[in-house]
Protein backbone atom coordinates (compact mmCIF):
# COMPACT_ATOMS: atom_id res chain seq x y z
CA UNK A 1 0.00 0.00 0.00
CA UNK A 2 2.53 2.18 1.30
CA UNK A 3 4.34 1.66 -2.33
CA UNK A 4 1.50 2.70 -4.72
CA UNK A 5 0.42 6.14 -1.69
CA UNK A 6 4.40 7.12 -2.38
CA UNK A 7 3.99 6.38 -6.40
CA UNK A 8 0.36 7.75 -6.81
CA UNK A 9 0.43 10.52 -4.63
CA UNK A 10 3.10 11.91 -3.68
CA UNK A 11 5.69 10.83 -7.14
CA UNK A 12 2.79 12.02 -9.48
CA UNK A 13 1.39 14.92 -8.20
CA UNK A 14 5.81 16.37 -7.48
CA UNK A 15 5.39 15.58 -11.23
CA UNK A 16 2.60 16.99 -12.38
CA UNK A 17 3.43 20.41 -10.07
CA UNK A 18 7.26 20.11 -11.71
CA UNK A 19 4.76 20.22 -15.08
CA UNK A 20 2.92 23.28 -14.01
CA UNK A 21 5.82 25.37 -13.35
CA UNK A 22 7.76 24.44 -16.65
CA UNK A 23 4.86 26.09 -18.29
CA UNK A 24 1.41 27.73 -16.51
CA UNK A 25 3.50 29.22 -13.93
CA UNK A 26 6.84 30.24 -15.73
CA UNK A 27 5.09 31.30 -18.81
CA UNK A 28 2.69 33.55 -16.66
CA UNK A 29 5.07 35.25 -15.07
CA UNK A 30 7.06 35.96 -18.76
CA UNK A 31 3.89 37.15 -19.92
CA UNK A 32 2.94 39.36 -17.10
CA UNK A 33 6.43 40.84 -17.47
CA UNK A 34 6.39 41.70 -20.99
CA UNK A 35 2.50 43.04 -20.89
CA UNK A 36 3.64 45.75 -17.89
CA UNK A 37 7.28 46.52 -19.92
CA UNK A 38 4.61 47.05 -23.34
CA UNK A 39 3.32 50.21 -20.94
CA UNK A 40 6.62 51.82 -21.12
CA UNK A 41 6.08 51.77 -25.39
CA UNK A 42 5.73 49.31 -28.05
CA UNK A 43 9.19 47.09 -28.46
CA UNK A 44 9.73 43.75 -30.01
CA UNK A 45 11.43 42.54 -27.30
CA UNK A 46 8.75 43.32 -24.24
CA UNK A 47 5.86 41.96 -27.54
CA UNK A 48 8.65 38.78 -27.65
CA UNK A 49 7.96 38.29 -23.96
CA UNK A 50 4.19 38.21 -24.22
CA UNK A 51 4.02 35.90 -27.05
CA UNK A 52 6.40 33.57 -24.88
CA UNK A 53 4.05 33.58 -21.78
CA UNK A 54 1.39 33.01 -24.23
CA UNK A 55 3.12 29.45 -25.62
CA UNK A 56 3.97 28.45 -22.57
CA UNK A 57 0.65 29.11 -20.62
CA UNK A 58 -1.48 27.36 -23.33
CA UNK A 59 -3.58 24.90 -22.26
CA UNK A 60 -2.90 22.65 -24.73
CA UNK A 61 0.83 22.86 -23.41
CA UNK A 62 0.15 23.31 -19.87
CA UNK A 63 -1.78 20.14 -19.65
CA UNK A 64 0.77 18.02 -21.54
CA UNK A 65 3.50 19.12 -19.31
CA UNK A 66 1.63 18.09 -16.73
CA UNK A 67 1.48 14.54 -17.93
CA UNK A 68 4.71 14.19 -19.13
CA UNK A 69 5.75 15.41 -15.52
CA UNK A 70 3.53 12.50 -14.02
CA UNK A 71 5.11 9.80 -16.44
CA UNK A 72 8.69 10.68 -15.43
CA UNK A 73 8.19 10.85 -11.88
CA UNK A 74 6.62 7.41 -12.43
CA UNK A 75 10.14 6.27 -14.28
CA UNK A 76 7.65 4.70 -16.89
CA UNK A 77 9.62 3.86 -20.51
CA UNK A 78 10.22 6.56 -23.23
CA UNK A 79 7.68 5.87 -25.87
CA UNK A 80 4.80 6.02 -23.16
CA UNK A 81 6.15 9.23 -21.55
CA UNK A 82 6.34 10.99 -25.13
CA UNK A 83 2.69 9.35 -25.76
CA UNK A 84 1.41 11.22 -22.48
CA UNK A 85 1.81 14.59 -23.73
CA UNK A 86 -1.41 13.71 -26.31
CA UNK A 87 -3.35 12.23 -23.25
CA UNK A 88 -2.20 15.42 -21.14
CA UNK A 89 -3.24 17.65 -23.53
CA UNK A 90 -7.15 16.44 -24.30
CA UNK A 91 -7.53 15.90 -20.50
CA UNK A 92 -6.63 19.22 -19.68
CA UNK A 93 -9.06 20.83 -22.22
CA UNK A 94 -11.99 18.26 -21.59
CA UNK A 95 -11.75 18.85 -17.98
CA UNK A 96 -12.02 22.45 -18.22
CA UNK A 97 -11.33 24.55 -14.93
CA UNK A 98 -10.72 21.61 -13.11
CA UNK A 99 -8.13 20.04 -15.85
CA UNK A 100 -5.91 19.48 -13.71
CA UNK A 101 -7.15 16.48 -11.52
CA UNK A 102 -8.37 14.94 -14.91
CA UNK A 103 -4.69 15.15 -15.62
CA UNK A 104 -3.67 13.51 -12.73
CA UNK A 105 -5.83 10.48 -12.94
CA UNK A 106 -5.98 10.00 -16.28
CA UNK A 107 -1.92 10.19 -17.02
CA UNK A 108 -1.70 7.83 -13.91
CA UNK A 109 -3.79 5.27 -15.58
CA UNK A 110 -2.86 5.48 -19.54
CA UNK A 111 0.76 5.59 -17.92
CA UNK A 112 0.48 2.47 -15.69
CA UNK A 113 -1.38 0.80 -18.82
CA UNK A 114 1.02 1.80 -21.24
CA UNK A 115 3.70 0.26 -19.03
CA UNK A 116 2.09 -3.04 -18.72
CA UNK A 117 2.70 -4.09 -22.70
CA UNK A 118 5.88 -1.75 -23.28
CA UNK A 119 8.47 -3.89 -24.62
CA UNK A 120 6.67 -6.82 -23.91
CA UNK A 121 5.49 -7.56 -28.10
CA UNK A 122 8.27 -7.61 -31.16
CA UNK A 123 6.10 -4.11 -32.57
CA UNK A 124 7.00 -2.14 -29.22
CA UNK A 125 6.80 0.96 -31.44
CA UNK A 126 2.91 0.41 -32.64
CA UNK A 127 1.46 -1.37 -29.48
CA UNK A 128 2.59 0.68 -26.58
CA UNK A 129 1.58 4.60 -28.40
CA UNK A 130 -1.52 2.60 -29.03
CA UNK A 131 -2.53 1.22 -25.87
CA UNK A 132 -1.59 4.48 -23.68
CA UNK A 133 -2.63 7.19 -26.47
CA UNK A 134 -6.41 5.15 -26.61
CA UNK A 135 -6.80 4.38 -23.40
CA UNK A 136 -5.94 8.02 -22.28
CA UNK A 137 -8.67 9.70 -25.08
CA UNK A 138 -11.65 6.81 -24.37
CA UNK A 139 -10.74 7.90 -20.28
CA UNK A 140 -11.04 11.72 -21.39
CA UNK A 141 -14.50 11.00 -23.23
CA UNK A 142 -15.67 9.32 -20.70
CA UNK A 143 -14.46 10.79 -17.54
CA UNK A 144 -12.76 14.15 -18.31
CA UNK A 145 -15.42 16.58 -18.49
CA UNK A 146 -16.82 14.79 -14.56
CA UNK A 147 -13.90 14.75 -12.74
CA UNK A 148 -13.13 18.65 -14.30
CA UNK A 149 -16.40 19.50 -13.05
CA UNK A 150 -16.03 17.63 -9.70
CA UNK A 151 -12.54 19.79 -8.84
CA UNK A 152 -13.74 22.90 -10.05
CA UNK A 153 -17.06 22.95 -8.12
CA UNK A 154 -15.58 21.78 -4.74
CA UNK A 155 -12.67 24.27 -5.97
CA UNK A 156 -15.66 27.25 -6.20
CA UNK A 157 -16.96 26.35 -3.00
CA UNK A 158 -13.97 26.39 -0.76
CA UNK A 159 -13.83 30.56 -2.39
CA UNK A 160 -16.96 30.99 -1.84
CA UNK A 161 -16.83 29.77 1.71
CA UNK A 162 -13.96 31.81 1.98
CA UNK A 163 -15.42 35.00 0.74
CA UNK A 164 -18.38 34.22 3.33
CA UNK A 165 -16.16 33.21 6.31
CA UNK A 166 -13.02 34.79 5.85
CA UNK A 167 -11.62 34.31 9.43
CA UNK A 168 -12.31 30.61 10.24
CA UNK A 169 -11.37 29.87 6.59
CA UNK A 170 -8.35 31.75 6.82
CA UNK A 171 -7.29 29.97 9.15
CA UNK A 172 -8.35 26.42 7.84
CA UNK A 173 -7.00 27.37 4.34
CA UNK A 174 -3.56 28.76 5.61
CA UNK A 175 -3.12 25.75 8.35
CA UNK A 176 -3.88 22.76 5.68
CA UNK A 177 -2.24 24.12 2.33
CA UNK A 178 0.76 24.81 4.54
CA UNK A 179 0.46 21.29 5.95
CA UNK A 180 0.73 20.01 2.51
CA UNK A 181 3.45 21.53 1.28
CA UNK A 182 6.08 20.17 4.21
CA UNK A 183 4.19 16.97 3.91
CA UNK A 184 5.90 15.10 0.66
CA UNK A 185 3.13 15.94 -1.57
CA UNK A 186 2.39 18.94 -3.72
CA UNK A 187 0.43 21.23 -2.13
CA UNK A 188 1.36 23.35 -5.73
CA UNK A 189 -0.51 20.51 -7.26
CA UNK A 190 -3.70 20.59 -4.66
CA UNK A 191 -4.21 23.92 -5.36
CA UNK A 192 -3.95 24.08 -9.34
CA UNK A 193 -6.23 20.88 -9.05
CA UNK A 194 -8.71 23.12 -7.08
CA UNK A 195 -8.04 26.47 -9.16
CA UNK A 196 -7.69 28.23 -5.24
CA UNK A 197 -7.68 32.02 -6.45
CA UNK A 198 -8.97 34.77 -4.73
CA UNK A 199 -8.91 35.16 -0.86
CA UNK A 200 -8.60 31.28 -0.54
CA UNK A 201 -5.41 31.75 -2.58
CA UNK A 202 -3.83 34.54 -0.39
CA UNK A 203 -4.65 32.44 2.78
CA UNK A 204 -3.14 29.21 0.72
CA UNK A 205 0.07 31.60 -0.08
CA UNK A 206 -0.06 32.77 3.84
CA UNK A 207 0.90 29.34 5.11
CA UNK A 208 2.91 28.15 2.60
CA UNK A 209 5.10 31.19 3.54
CA UNK A 210 4.58 30.28 7.54
CA UNK A 211 5.82 26.78 6.46
CA UNK A 212 9.22 28.13 4.49
CA UNK A 213 9.95 31.73 5.81
CA UNK A 214 8.76 30.33 9.79
CA UNK A 215 11.05 26.73 9.89
CA UNK A 216 14.08 29.01 8.12
CA UNK A 217 14.32 31.65 10.67
CA UNK A 218 12.89 29.10 13.82
CA UNK A 219 16.15 26.33 12.82
CA UNK A 220 18.87 29.50 12.35
CA UNK A 221 20.70 28.19 15.22
CA UNK A 222 21.23 25.32 14.18
CA UNK A 223 21.18 25.61 10.10
CA UNK A 224 22.48 28.98 9.88
CA UNK A 225 22.64 30.93 6.05
CA UNK A 226 22.60 27.24 4.34
CA UNK A 227 19.67 26.21 6.04
CA UNK A 228 17.69 29.72 5.62
CA UNK A 229 18.22 29.77 2.00
CA UNK A 230 17.40 26.21 1.15
CA UNK A 231 14.00 26.25 3.75
CA UNK A 232 13.31 30.17 2.64
CA UNK A 233 13.52 29.89 -0.99
CA UNK A 234 13.56 26.26 -1.40
CA UNK A 235 11.22 24.16 0.81
CA UNK A 236 10.26 23.21 4.11
CA UNK A 237 10.14 19.59 3.30
CA UNK A 238 13.67 19.57 4.20
CA UNK A 239 12.55 19.15 7.84
CA UNK A 240 10.38 16.27 7.52
CA UNK A 241 12.61 13.91 9.17
CA UNK A 242 12.89 15.93 12.27
CA UNK A 243 8.94 16.88 12.50
CA UNK A 244 8.71 12.56 12.69
CA UNK A 245 11.72 12.61 15.27
CA UNK A 246 10.00 15.11 17.30
CA UNK A 247 6.16 16.27 15.98
CA UNK A 248 6.33 19.44 18.22
CA UNK A 249 8.70 21.28 15.92
CA UNK A 250 6.31 21.58 13.68
CA UNK A 251 3.85 23.31 16.03
CA UNK A 252 5.52 26.87 15.69
CA UNK A 253 4.80 27.17 11.47
CA UNK A 254 1.44 25.59 11.97
CA UNK A 255 0.50 28.09 15.04
CA UNK A 256 1.99 30.76 12.42
CA UNK A 257 -0.02 29.60 9.79
CA UNK A 258 -3.24 29.86 11.38
CA UNK A 259 -2.31 33.57 12.70
CA UNK A 260 -1.02 34.97 9.40
CA UNK A 261 -4.09 33.39 7.11
CA UNK A 262 -7.16 35.10 8.93
CA UNK A 263 -4.62 38.36 8.75
CA UNK A 264 -4.26 37.78 4.89
CA UNK A 265 -8.02 37.05 4.71
CA UNK A 266 -9.39 39.86 6.92
CA UNK A 267 -7.21 43.05 7.43
CA UNK A 268 -5.39 42.93 4.50
CA UNK A 269 -7.99 41.01 1.89
CA UNK A 270 -4.80 39.76 0.26
CA UNK A 271 -5.81 37.64 -2.98
CA UNK A 272 -4.19 35.63 -5.25
CA UNK A 273 -4.86 36.32 -8.69
CA UNK A 274 -2.29 35.10 -10.99
CA UNK A 275 -2.05 31.23 -11.47
CA UNK A 276 -3.79 29.08 -9.03
CA UNK A 277 -0.26 27.19 -8.79
CA UNK A 278 1.08 30.05 -6.88
CA UNK A 279 -1.41 29.35 -3.88
CA UNK A 280 0.54 26.30 -2.90
CA UNK A 281 4.09 27.41 -3.72
CA UNK A 282 4.82 29.97 -0.68
CA UNK A 283 8.47 31.41 -1.10
CA UNK A 284 10.06 29.04 -3.35
CA UNK A 285 11.48 30.92 -5.75
CA UNK A 286 8.99 33.58 -4.42
CA UNK A 287 6.70 32.53 -6.76
CA UNK A 288 4.16 32.66 -4.00
CA UNK A 289 4.53 36.50 -3.82
CA UNK A 290 5.36 37.14 -7.27
CA UNK A 291 1.95 35.09 -7.82
CA UNK A 292 0.29 37.92 -5.86
CA UNK A 293 1.99 40.74 -7.89
CA UNK A 294 1.11 38.93 -11.19
CA UNK A 295 -2.68 38.72 -10.02
CA UNK A 296 -2.36 42.59 -8.99
CA UNK A 297 -1.29 43.66 -12.44
CA UNK A 298 -2.65 40.77 -14.76
CA UNK A 299 -5.13 38.39 -13.55
CA UNK A 300 -5.30 34.81 -14.70
CA UNK A 301 -8.34 33.47 -16.43
CA UNK A 302 -9.32 31.50 -13.51
CA UNK A 303 -9.47 34.49 -11.11
CA UNK A 304 -11.18 36.57 -14.02
CA UNK A 305 -13.98 33.78 -13.94
CA UNK A 306 -14.60 34.62 -10.50
CA UNK A 307 -14.75 38.45 -10.77
CA UNK A 308 -11.08 39.67 -10.44
CA UNK A 309 -9.66 42.53 -12.28
CA UNK A 310 -6.75 43.74 -12.64
CA UNK A 311 -5.78 46.82 -9.94
CA UNK A 312 -2.95 49.00 -8.86
CA UNK A 313 -1.45 48.04 -5.89
CA UNK A 314 -1.81 50.66 -3.09
CA UNK A 315 0.74 51.13 -0.28
CA UNK A 316 -1.61 49.05 2.20
CA UNK A 317 -1.59 45.98 -0.43
CA UNK A 318 2.26 46.14 -1.01
CA UNK A 319 2.70 46.18 3.00
CA UNK A 320 0.35 43.49 3.15
CA UNK A 321 2.09 41.47 1.02
CA UNK A 322 5.76 41.79 2.80
CA UNK A 323 4.29 41.59 6.15
CA UNK A 324 1.84 38.12 5.43
CA UNK A 325 4.91 36.44 3.17
CA UNK A 326 7.93 37.49 4.66
CA UNK A 327 8.24 39.74 8.25
CA UNK A 328 5.29 38.15 10.64
CA UNK A 329 6.12 34.34 9.43
CA UNK A 330 9.42 34.97 10.49
CA UNK A 331 8.79 36.53 13.53
CA UNK A 332 5.69 34.99 14.97
CA UNK A 333 7.88 31.22 14.24
CA UNK A 334 10.84 32.98 16.03
CA UNK A 335 8.89 33.69 19.02
CA UNK A 336 6.96 30.38 19.35
CA UNK A 337 9.94 28.65 19.32
CA UNK A 338 11.70 30.29 21.34
CA UNK A 339 8.92 29.58 23.81
CA UNK A 340 9.05 25.99 22.94
CA UNK A 341 12.55 25.82 23.67
CA UNK A 342 12.14 27.15 26.76
CA UNK A 343 9.22 24.56 28.01
CA UNK A 344 11.46 21.88 26.71
CA UNK A 345 9.67 21.05 23.56
CA UNK A 346 12.01 21.97 21.32
CA UNK A 347 15.65 21.24 22.14
CA UNK A 348 18.67 21.75 20.81
CA UNK A 349 19.25 19.38 17.56
CA UNK A 350 15.74 19.13 16.83
CA UNK A 351 15.92 20.99 13.77
CA UNK A 352 19.25 20.49 12.35
CA UNK A 353 19.00 19.66 8.40
CA UNK A 354 20.25 16.04 7.97
CA UNK A 355 23.28 15.79 5.83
Amino acid sequence: MNKYVKRYFIDALGGMAQGLFASLLIGTIVKTLGQQLLRLGENAVFKFLVDAGNFASDAHVVGAAMAVGIGFAMGVPALVLFCLAAVGSAANITGGAGGPLAVLIIAIIAAELGNLVSKKTPVDIIVTPLVTILSGALLTVLTAKWIGLAASSLGNLIMWATELHPFWMGIIVSVVIGIALTLPISSAAICIALGLTGLAGGAGVAGCCAQMVGFAVLSFRENRWGGLLSQGLGTSMLQMPNIVKNPFVWLPAIITSAITGPLATCLFKMEMNGAAVSSGMGTCGLVGPIGVITGWLSPSEAALAHGASAISPSVFDWTGLILICFILPGVLCWLFGKIFRRIGWIKEGDLTLPE
